[in-house]
């Protein structure tokens, strides 16, 4: 797997529940600026729209060697699943609040573009702090033992 880019503010942001792997429909300037690693998934996440979900704020950049066919940077980007898995998560996402986000972006086996999206819950001010003295007491304690 050859990873393109991830939201790492997604992971400061939200409680992440379940993960999920859908592929992504590109056209082919899309493709090739990938390949060169051009896109950024910050506040980027998953709507379901008519029973088919999309990728929404994911910005791909144009591509360098494109002519007057370049694709638009942020478009509405289709995302394939099954359609039990997108039932589901809609369920999900209409009675308990959840949220759609956007972790990662790569290249899997067979050169195919997929996405990783995640069903998630906001972070309260409190969560974040919590979440941020937990990683500095891990570091301190990391540092201590590697110095005795």
């Amino acid at each position: 797997m050859k990873t393109i880019c991830t939201n790492r503010k997604a992971y400061h942001e939200y409680h992440i529940e379940e993960t999920f792997e859908a592929g992504i429909v590109l056209t082919g300037t899309e493709v090739k600026s990938l390949r060169e690693g051009k896109a950024n998934l910050k506040d980027s996440f998953a709507k379901i729209k008519g029973g088919e979900l999309f990728l929404v704020n994911a910005h791909i950049s144009p591509y360098s060697c494109g002519n007057i066919y370049n694709h638009e940077p942020k478009r509405e980007r289709k995302l394939l699943m099954h359609k039990r898995e997108i039932s589901r998560l809609f369920g999900k996402v209409k009675e308990r609040g959840y949220t759609l986000v956007a972790l990662s972006m790569y290249f899997d086996k067979r050169n195919r573009a997929k996405t990783e999206i995640a069903l998630a819950k906001g972070k309260t001010l409190y969560d974040k702090r919590e979440s941020i003295k937990r990683k500095d007491e891990k570091r301190i304690n990391e540092r201590e033992m590697r110095l005795r």
